[in-house]
């Protein structure tokens, strides 16, 4: 099967491989679990080997800013806990927060749905994440920028590349 003709999602990505080589040149202790694609943290994570807890979920969102232009946001926390979009939108200053639209997604994070990473390659897209996350596991695992793979990386390494604001944004 050629890279053209897998679906959406599915296969080496640009974002895929922008990914590794940033972790390659930062030196960062990660392995990547190539695997069926799926949809669900607990299948994932099962397909991992890891615990749902480690799973570094990231969820884009849209903020209504007032008397400004909408702000985006890449919102990222343990696979097992929810997004509190009303908390999210308090942190950032801004009235309220919503879930973009897949087409959004791709947009902001040339991902499909289920494949973004816990990484913002794009200017208008701030990095927020719970830090909760962190403390629970010494390496996190996430989708890297398509469906049928994975990255788990040190949580160490993932706080020093990718250097996100923290914030505590997980529903209580």
């Amino acid at each position: 099967m050629t890279e053209s003709s897998n679906p959406p999602g599915v296969g080496p990505t640009p974002v895929f491989v922008k990914l590794v080589e940033l972790l390659c040149a930062e030196a960062a202790r990660y392995r990547v679990i190539e695997h069926p694609a799926a949809g669900k943290s607990e299948e994932v994570a099962r397909i991992r080997g890891t615990e749902v807890g480690q799973g570094a979920k990231a969820m884009a969102c849209k903020l209504k800013v007032p008397d400004a232009p909408p702000k985006y946001v890449l919102a990222v926390l343990a696979a097992d806990r929810q997004l509190d979009l009303e908390t999210l939108a308090a942190y950032c200053g801004a009235k309220r927060a919503s879930l973009l639209s897949p087409r959004e997604i791709e947009g902001l994070t040339a991902c499909v749905l289920g494949a973004i990473p816990p990484f913002s390659f794009h200017q208008d897209l701030q990095l927020v994440a719970d830090p909760e996350l962190f403390t629970r596991y010494r390496e996190i695992a996430f989708n890297a920028g398509r469906l049928d793979a994975s990255i788990v990386l040190a949580t160490e390494d993932y706080l020093r590349i990718a250097q996100p604001q923290l914030a505590d944004i997980r529903q209580s």
